[in-house]
């Protein structure tokens, strides 16, 4: 993805499989839990494809032959191990900090907008030294909606004074270019994140596909070089 010239006056994220790579601590966090099940670790690249989904897709991947009550203590279990966990080897994808630094720098802010709860969303960000550098946080307990919705980006867009037409958006998962789109976002898929084998993302409606952290870099930067 190179030479992106439109004028941006802000850029807003997914969270898990876009800013930050989740998917290590979160994978320990179910075979941890399927361990004291006293059932064996599942492969780390099988559960990685399902992060995005969250907590209670983990935990149905990870006991399938459960039953609903027993799901949604398994799912609990889950969040604390997981909450306890946020930030072990969890680190935002490769060279995206830094791009984020170069946006700061060139006044354009940026936001995060994620279905993952704030009581996860905050610390996480806290724990990794962003939370003072992100001008916005939309979670996915922030409003009654979440993305697929587009409520959530727009509230971040209100919250930033831009135009949604003024934003672009950045996801790895169908509901997050459903959601922009709705709200007038230009969209791109991270295609380096949480997508299930048998999703097809080049076929969702979106502005454009970043095969890779250093693709998701390369736009950042045309966006600041177009601000200049």
């Amino acid at each position: 993805m190179t030479g992106y010239t439109r004028r941006t006056r802000a850029v807003l994220l997914d969270l898990d499989g876009t800013l930050l790579d989740t998917a290590p601590d979160m994978a320990e966090a179910l075979n941890i839990l399927r361990r004291e099940q006293r059932v064996g670790p599942l492969p780390y690249e099988q559960i990685r494809q399902f992060v995005s989904n969250g907590a209670a897709a983990l935990v149905r991947l990870g006991f399938p032959d459960a039953q609903e009550a027993e799901l949604e203590v398994l799912r609990m279990r889950y969040v604390d191990i997981y909450r306890a966990n946020l930030a072990v080897h969890t680190r935002p994808f490769e060279g995206v900090a830094e791009s984020l630094a170069r946006l700061e720098s060139a006044g354009i802010p940026w936001g995060v907008v994620t279905n993952k709860p704030a009581w996860l969303t905050e610390p996480l960000l806290e724990q990794l030294a962003l939370r003072k550098r992100v001008r916005v946080v939309v979670s996915g307990d922030s409003l009654p909606e979440r993305k697929p919705h587009p409520a959530p980006l727009l509230h971040a867009a209100a919250k930033l004074d831009v135009q949604p037409a003024e934003c672009i958006y950045v996801g790895d998962a169908e509901r997050d270019v459903l959601a922009a789109r709705a709200a007038g976002m230009e969209v791109f898929v991270a295609l380096f994140g949480y997508i299930p084998p048998a999703d097809r993302p080049r076929e969702w409606p979106a502005n454009g596909w970043l095969d890779t952290p250093y693709a998701l870099c390369e736009l950042l930067d045309s966006i600041v070089t177009s601000s200049a």
